[in-house]
């Protein structure tokens, strides 16, 4: 399964797909729970689940759990590393954090499943995943401190990438306000990560506001449906 940009690439006046990052996890039940409505509430491409550490059984029965839920609404799920144990939880691929995870996990994840790339604190490091085979370069994400570039940098790098490279960009859009400034900047992924699961009205709420803000960007004069 590969995780698919719009076509054509995004620029200002396309439509970026969503890119769902989940909380860290111990127990997945709340959020298979609430996964499909919040799939349904925008063009979600991806869930990225992250997992509270466990012994290996545990974590490929905590991402089979999810798995299905994830893939019944033609969604890609990417597990946050791990990528040792992608194949034998039926997951589409993973996430790597930084080049050298990267270049490490190509082996267990090509050619049939997903590697994509974040923790990238320069533009060197971008280029490197880049040429490395990275299926999309990831930037904005915390990083496990929760520490992120401010957004102006943000933008500046997601316009950088998208202007001269070709796979493709997500940008972690650290609460809605930051929706459209990313999508603006030209992402082919806008994540939304922590803040959509404690919306008040639902994930699935949140990920409609998202998809909102996103259509703004395409179509100005659209009406907002956010709530």
């Amino acid at each position: 399964m590969t995780l698919n940009p719009p076509a054509p690439r995004a620029r200002i006046g396309s439509h970026p797909r969503l890119y769902l990052v989940t909380p860290r996890l111990a127990d997945p039940a709340a959020l298979v729970r609430e996964i499909g409505d919040a799939i349904a509430a925008g063009d979600v491409a991806a869930v990225l689940l992250r997992l509270e550490p466990g012994d290996e059984r545990t974590l490929i029965n905590r991402a089979k759990t999810v798995a299905g839920a994830v893939q019944r609404h033609d969604a890609a799920l990417l597990l946050d590393g791990h990528a040792e144990i992608v194949a034998r939880t039926g997951a589409d691929g993973a996430h790597l954090t930084g080049v050298s995870a990267l270049t490490d996990a190509l082996g267990a994840l090509k050619p049939d499943r997903i590697a994509g790339a974040g923790g990238l604190r320069s533009r060197h490091d971008a280029m490197l995943a880049g040429e490395a085979g990275a299926d999309y370069v990831m930037f904005g994400e915390p990083d496990r401190l929760g520490g992120r570039p401010p957004l102006d940098a943000l933008v500046e790098r997601l316009e950088w990438w998208a202007e001269v490279f070709q796979p493709p960009c997500v940008g972690y859009a650290a609460n809605l306000d930051e929706v459209s400034p990313l999508t603006r900047a030209g992402a082919d992924f806008v994540a939304l990560g922590d803040w959509i699961w404690t919306h008040a009205q639902g994930p699935a709420a949140a990920v409609t506001a998202a998809a909102s803000r996103m259509a703004e960007v395409a179509s100005p004069a659209a009406p907002s449906t956010e709530r």
